[in-house]
């Protein structure tokens, strides 16, 4: 376990277990008509690899957060969802 950032990035749609591949090393989960992405991001150009991800799947993005610097194991524990920043999407 140790310090790392945490994204946490929301789709519209609940996507299937194939799409799981595509965000390998995200834990994904689908529910009232979006999905959660949540897990360690390495730096900004892995993190716009993800987004250009989203966008080539021609996914709709509703929103990206950093979760704050806590001890995160992704088998066990996220860390806490307060006092995080948020970004949403800008509309076109």
């Amino acid at each position: 376990m140790g310090t790392r950032t945490v994204y946490r990035i929301v789709v519209r749609s609940e996507l299937s277990a194939r799409y799981a591949a595509a965000f390998e090393g995200m834990e994904m989960e689908a529910r009232s008509g979006q999905t959660i992405l949540m897990g360690e991001v390495i730096d900004q150009p892995h993190l716009h690899g993800i987004l250009d991800r989203i966008n080539g799947l021609g996914l709709e993005l509703l929103s990206v957060e950093s979760l704050p610097g806590e001890p995160y194991d992704n088998e066990t524990s996220y860390p806490p969802t307060t006092d995080r920043a948020v970004w949403k999407e800008w509309e076109s």
